[in-house]
């Protein structure tokens, strides 16, 4: 069997670990070329040490130095900044390349990663809501494969083998609720990091937590899948799904619904995208529907999480909309988890972001980094004006 080089990008996230997981867990089948992580340089010591990838990437040249020093006795490259991180997704023999840093950082190596040749499994879901077209068209042009990894897109792909997209009435996407699901208005107002981050059901980093409280995370996937499976927004439904166990639906015209199931562990769709048409045989524990009480479904509240909302409105605004919510909404999450603003700021603050600047076109990467720039601008000024009006 041939081994499959892989380049991780996000490797201390909690995606990247999972996927050296199973690459550890099939070592004849894999093989680590490159890793790129931010700035947690111990976890990255151990990676190196264990993997051996022949260039690693960090988020400061600081990183790097620091880095270097505890693994001088390891022949390795060591590089820094948005440059290393391109090169760790260009490297020649990397096949396959798994994007997983969090938030829009992550556009900018894995188009380049696309262009390269290599194929995608994509656990960034804002590379597609803020470059979607870009993208797609890359994907095109390149012939490469963008495999999906967030569990809900996996889901969705595995519903759809062996069907016809003109059959398809509608995709439905399952959401957990997270964590302050229950809440009322005035506790969502109340609502602190410590709540937010408490996910009940799925073990995820910090951003992708209170997006989840917040409903963005299902937002950007909803225009995520739209660009995924070239679907307009209004065949994409979400519905409130507590216990995890339905990742998501595919309804087709003849009233035939397909769903995958399984235990919520991201092990699943990240080993179904390296291995892909092929399974692996995982050591996880087995779902067992006999132990399950009921498994029951909602439909989203905009009214107390408007973020939902917001998602559809950019993308139905198109240009350069989703970029300037993503972009706003990554500030937002960074200025709650600091206490400076509230959890129902979040989306007052998106909102204000978007309808000042919400209607720009883009038409290039340029347009859009510089409109995302503009973006997280704007929003830091106001989340300094309501940091300052709560005291911080």
């Amino acid at each position: 069997m041939k081994i499959k080089h892989i380049a991780v990008l996000g490797s201390t996230g909690s995606i990247g670990v999972s996927t050296l997981e199973i690459v550890r867990a099939f070592p004849s089948r894999y093989n680590i070329v490159t890793l790129a992580a931010g700035r947690n340089i111990e976890l990255l010591e151990v990676q190196i040490r264990e993997f051996g990838p022949r260039l690693v990437s960090v988020e400061s040249e600081v990183a790097a130095t620091a880095l270097r020093q505890r693994i001088v006795d390891i022949d390795v490259e060591v590089v820094s900044g948005i440059d290393g991180v391109r090169r760790c997704a260009t490297w020649e023999s990397a096949e396959m390349v798994v994007s997983a840093i969090v938030g829009a950082a992550g556009l900018v190596p894995t188009l380049a990663a696309i262009e390269a040749g290599k194929d995608i499994a994509l656990a960034n879901k804002e590379v597609l809501v803020a470059a979607g077209e870009l993208v797609m068209r890359a994907v095109k042009k390149s012939g490469v494969r963008l495999l999906p990894v967030d569990s809900e897109h996996s889901a969705v792909f595995q519903s759809m083998a062996g069907q016809r997209n003109e059959d398809i009435r509608r995709i439905i996407l399952t959401a957990s609720g997270g964590s302050l699901w229950h809440c009322s208005s005035e506790q969502l107002k109340r609502a602190t990091p410590q709540q937010a981050l408490a996910h009940p059901n799925w073990d995820m980093g910090r951003k992708i937590s209170i997006d989840s409280a917040t409903m963005m995370n299902k937002g950007l996937e909803v225009i995520e899948a739209a660009w995924l499976f070239d679907l307009p927004m209004e065949s994409i439904d979400v519905h409130i799904h507590p216990q995890s166990i339905v990742h998501s639906m595919v309804e087709y015209v003849d009233g035939a619904v397909m769903a995958q199931l399984g235990v919520p562990d991201m092990k699943t769709p990240i080993a179904y995208a390296l291995a892909w048409p092929e399974r692996l045989s995982l050591n996880l524990e087995p779902l067992d529907l006999c132990k399950l009480s009921a498994l029951t479904f909602h439909l989203p509240d905009n009214e107390r999480f408007p973020c939902l909302y917001l998602a559809y409105q950019a993308m139905h605004a198109g240009g350069g909309a989703p970029v300037v919510m993503n972009a706003a909404n990554e500030i937002a999450v960074a200025a709650f988890l600091r206490e400076h603003i509230g959890f129902m700021d979040i989306p007052k603050l998106i909102q204000d972001v978007l309808d000042s600047l919400g209607h720009q076109p883009v038409h290039d990467l340029d347009d859009i980094l510089y409109l995302d720039s503009q973006a997280r601008e704007k929003a830091r000024i106001l989340t300094q004006t309501l940091a300052h009006k709560r005291g911080v």
